[in-house]
């Protein structure tokens, strides 16, 4: 593929913000997940994050970032939960320059801010605190579906390394929401419509039951071997469930190659792919 020197261009100021290590100041207004403070964690609600380049942590008001088509709008929504290892947020590669390209593409994409159990002194864990973060983020968006644009059924998560865990948790355990909950925004579910793991951290702890949300996969033949291997082994146990699954290994990467606007390789073109798996997936015309 020929990339004309005015395309090249305006891929340079695209990724200008990313290149130099710094986060975005235009984003749009984040949204805390809970409007006095996530539960057990009310009293660092008010705590400021640590930002290094286009690294956070010290999240104790978990949040969401709207990124909304203006045009184009597909009705297709992501929740996407960034790397680094829970004990930061890579909310650039692996967060806002995604969700920018989503919104370009019709599909709405909500950047995730998790508590982070490995940070030094964390006393959170990713199943009892991150995943609620996560769940939380799926009822608001489909609590809000209507406002957004989008269609309740067509509500997915996408997850990096770490954040590629919260993704595959949601899928294997959700509920339908409370119906006479006092929160309005519990009564929504929080089962994702779609799940895309993008080189998750972890395997050996994800399960498969019929059932299950569909599932996109990529990751790099230069992983580590416990994830490269384990996404093939995680597709053949969704091939066996009989849910249909989809896996991208590429060969010229290895772990975190997330999205960088420009990137012309195979593998930085997989956004593409995804998209295309939508639209065969019946979520996008």
């Amino acid at each position: 593929m020929k990339i004309t020197s005015a395309v090249a261009l305006s891929f340079l100021f695209t990724t200008l913000g990313f290149a130099a290590n710094t986060l975005p100041t235009d984003l749009p207004a984040a949204i805390p997940l809970w409007p006095h403070g996530a539960p057990g964690s009310e009293s660092r609600a008010a705590e400021t994050e640590k930002v290094e380049g286009t690294n956070v942590s010290n999240v104790h008001n978990p949040t969401i970032t709207p990124f909304i088509p203006t045009s184009g709008a597909t009705g297709v929504a992501v929740v996407i939960a960034p790397g680094g290892g829970h004990s930061k947020l890579c909310l650039g590669h692996e967060g806002y320059a995604l969700a920018e390209w989503m919104r370009d593409h019709g599909i709405a994409a909500f950047v995730l801010k998790y508590r982070l159990a490995r940070e030094p002194g964390s006393t959170y864990t990713i199943q009892d605190h991150a995943m609620a973060d996560a769940r939380r983020a799926l009822r608001i968006v489909r609590s809000r579906a209507a406002e957004w644009g989008i269609k309740p059924d067509h509500i997915g998560i996408m997850g990096f390394s770490a954040g590629g865990e919260l993704a595959a948790f949601a899928a294997m355990k959700s509920d339908a929401g409370q119906p006479d909950a006092a929160d309005p925004i519990e009564s929504a579910g929080c089962r994702p419509d779609f799940q895309a793991l993008i080189y998750p951290g972890t395997s050996d702890l994800f399960t498969v039951d019929k059932g299950m949300p569909p599932l996109f996969i990529a990751c790099g033949y230069g992983d580590r071997p416990d994830i490269s291997k384990g996404m093939a082994s995680l597709y053949l146990k969704y091939k066996e469930a009989g849910v249909k699954a989809e896996l991208h290994i590429y060969s010229n990467v290895g772990h975190g190659f997330g999205y960088r606007p420009g990137t012309t390789t195979a593998a930085g073109a997989w956004p593409f792919r995804f998209q295309e798996w939508l639209v065969d997936s019946g979520f996008m015309k």
